[in-house]
């Protein structure tokens, strides 16, 4: 029987995004910049699934940033119906146990997304959700395949199993950040797709497969929420209750584990923005292949990205650079050393 309810987009904007530091810190998170866009990650986020098959979102966040939130969201006419702020980080799992309780733990479609990802070809997404739509009424969980653009280790992948609906096939298995050759193996095989961390499914569904796969985290989820404090649309979860809750990905806590998981393999223009390097592969380069927005002089340069929000940048005679200032911060590596930045970070606490 389809589902005639809106589907409840759920932003999960917990993250603190450092390896796009320096533009990206604890306090303005990357997911509230404008990386791609005039609009921010948030926003662009929020405004892909707006209209009339969905309802306000949900968004779960850090309480530190409510108000950017709330400020980001209203700016594009995407204000949320529940803004859940984490007393602490206690990864993905928790965090969409609290929006599907918030939801009301009932029939509704939730539609769960990172705040932080880029897709360019949202009519290709939509296409897919209402793919998914008919499994997902019947009770199964259902996540998106991307597309898989290379051997790629930093991502965990999906092998795409029989189709059991028009685009849908069931989940063979979840495989975890693989080796080089085993990647290289998946790629060629043609029957795996990137795991983009995008879920849709009834809110009652996912809570029931906690309570079966996860009982624990359940239990303080519903503790937490039972004894929230409210203020408006700010919803804080009670800070005791949800510490007591295993810290598990939506992944390792639900889907490995759950019978009825589905996926939708689809070609959307996905990036999950996860270095300087992937900003400059999916931006429009110049004629020399830069890369650069803010104040920046470039002569004799070429397949750079260089980035200020204030400090003018000049650099002559160079190649393969990423330069990045943010107040009093610069960065400099070379291209292809982006994943590195963690290291500095570390450095940087020492």
């Amino acid at each position: 029987m389809p589902l005639s309810k809106p589907i409840i987009p759920v932003i999960l904007s917990g993250g603190s995004g450092t390896r796009l530091w320096p533009m990206s810190t604890p306090d303005r998170p990357k997911q509230m910049l404008s990386l791609t866009a005039d609009s921010t990650m948030l926003q662009l986020t929020a405004r892909r699934a707006c209209g009339e098959r969905f309802a306000a979102p949900i968004v779960v966040a850090n309480a530190r940033h409510a108000d950017m939130v709330e400020t980001q969201l209203e700016a594009v006419e995407a204000a949320a119906q529940a803004l859940i702020l984490e007393p602490m980080g206690r990864n993905t799992a928790p965090a969409i146990a609290l929006a599907a309780l918030a939801a009301g733990g009932g029939v509704d479609p939730l539609l769960v997304m990172p705040s932080d990802h880029v897709i360019t070809d949202v009519a290709a997404f939509h296409a897919a959700i209402h793919a998914a739509m008919p499994l997902v009424a019947e009770g199964w969980l259902v996540t998106f395949g991307i597309d898989p653009q290379a051997p790629e280790t930093g991502y965990g992948w999906i092998h795409v199993g029989e189709e059991i609906a028009g685009g849908v096939h069931r989940v063979a298995n979840f495989v975890e950040k693989p080796p080089r050759d085993k990647a290289e193996a998946m790629l060629a095989a043609g029957d795996h797709a990137w795991n983009g961390g995008i879920f849709l499914f009834r809110a009652d569904m996912y809570l029931a497969a906690l309570s079966a796969h996860a009982p624990d985290m359940l239990l303080a989820c519903q503790r937490a929420m039972e004894l929230a404090r409210t203020a408006g649309r700010r919803i804080y979860p009670d800070a005791d209750a949800f510490a007591a809750s295993p810290s598990d990905s939506i992944d390792y806590a639900v889907m490995e584990k759950a019978s009825q998981v589905a996926v939708v393999p689809v070609s959307m223009g996905w990036s999950d923005l996860g270095s300087w390097d992937a900003l400059h592969a999916i931006s429009e380069a110049d004629d020399a292949g830069n890369v650069h927005q803010g104040e920046v002089i470039a002569i004799e340069t070429a397949n750079c990205l260089v980035r200020s929000d204030g400090l003018r940048i000049a650099i002559v005679g160079v190649e393969d650079l990423i330069v990045v200032a943010s107040g009093n911060d610069v960065l400099i590596l070379p291209r292809g050393r982006s994943q590195e930045v963690k290291k500095l970070i570390e450095a940087m606490k020492g």
